[in-house]
C-alpha cells in the first residue's frame, strides 16, 4: 500500500486529472490496499482466490458450461456477477466477477474483484478484455527478461546490475520498434523477441565492408531472406520520412 501510495502521488502530481485503474493478480487482494484504493479515488481490478464459498456461488453456471463443453467439444463460459463480501477480512461488500468454465474436462473457476462500475463494462468484458490484458503485458516483461537476458543482474554491485537492466531495457525498445515498423507485413508481425533474434538476427551472412557500404550477403536458401528484405525496405522507408 505505502509503495502504491507514493507512486500515485508522483502521478498525480504531474497528470491531476488522470485516471488510475490499479491491476494486479490475487495476491493484491486485500482489504488494506482494495480499502485505500476506495478512500482514494484509485479503481481497481484484481485476481480473487477461489474458495469453496464462490465456486458454489457459479455451481448452475458452470453445469451450463459443462454441458455446452460435453456438446461442442469445445470449452465453453459463462459469466456471473456477484455482490459480494468475505465473512471476516473485508469491510464492505464489493463486485466480484466470476468465470464459470468448462475446459478439458474439467472445470476451471475464475474470479475478479473490482471498484470498476457497469459504466465501465459488464463481466465478460471487465474480465477479457482489461484483467486478461495483464497476462499480455506479463509477456512483454518476460521477453525483456527471457529472450533478452535481463535476468542476468549477478554483478556485485547494485549500480553496475542497473546499468545491466538499462542496456536490456534499450535492446527491447530496438526489437520493438523493428517488430512495430519493420514487421507489420510479414509472418512476425507478431513474433517474439526470442523469434526475432533467432530468424533474423542469428543468421549465418557473409559480411563485405568497403569504404561506402557494407554488403550483407544471405546464403539463397536462408528461409527468412524475404522477411530480412521487407524489414530492411520498411526501415529505409520509415528513416526518409522522418
Amino acid at each position: 500500500m505505502e509503495e502504491v501510495a507514493r507512486i500515485v502521488a508522483q502521478i498525480r502530481a504531474r497528470w491531476p486529472q488522470t485516471r488510475i485503474i490499479l491491476r494486479a493478480d490475487s495476491g493484491f487482494a486485500r482489504e488494506v490496499l482494495m480499502a485505500w484504493c476506495e478512500a482514494n479515488g484509485v479503481d481497481f481490478i484484481f485476481g480473487l482466490s477461489k474458495n469453496a464459498r464462490l465456486n458454489r456461488a457459479i455451481g448452475a453456471e458452470l453445469i451450463e458450461a459443462r454441458q455446452e463443453s460435453r456438446m461442442t467439444s469445445a470449452p465453453a463460459r459463462r459469466f456471473k456477477e456477484l455482490t459480494w463480501s468475505t465473512r471476516k477480512s473485508w469491510s464492505r461488500t464489493r463486485r466480484v466477477v466470476a468465470k464459470a468454465e468448462w475446459t478439458q474436462g474439467e472445470p476451471n473457476p475464475r474470479f475478479i474483484v473490482t471498484s470498476l462500475t457497469a459504466a465501465d463494462g459488464d463481466g465478460r468484458a471487465l474480465y477479457e478484455q482489461v484483467y486478461c490484458a495483464r497476462g499480455e503485458m506479463e509477456n512483454r516483461i518476460k521477453e525483456c527478461q527471457m529472450d533478452l537476458f535481463a535476468d542476468r543482474t549477478s554483478a556485485w554491485s547494485m549500480r553496475a546490475n542497473q546499468l545491466r537492466l538499462w542496456f536490456a531495457s534499450m535492446a527491447y525498445v530496438l526489437v520493438e520498434s523493428l517488430r512495430r515498423i519493420g514487421l507489420q507485413a510479414t509472418d512476425l508481425a507478431d513474433a517474439t523477441c526470442g523469434s526475432i533474434r533467432r530468424k533474423l538476427f542469428k543468421i549465418g551472412a557473409l559480411v563485405t565492408i568497403s569504404v561506402r557500404r557494407i554488403k550483407l550477403a544471405m546464403a539463397s536458401g536462408c528461409p527468412y531472406k524475404a522477411v530480412f528484405a521487407t524489414a530492411h525496405r520498411a526501415l529505409v522507408a520509415g528513416a526518409d520520412t522522418s
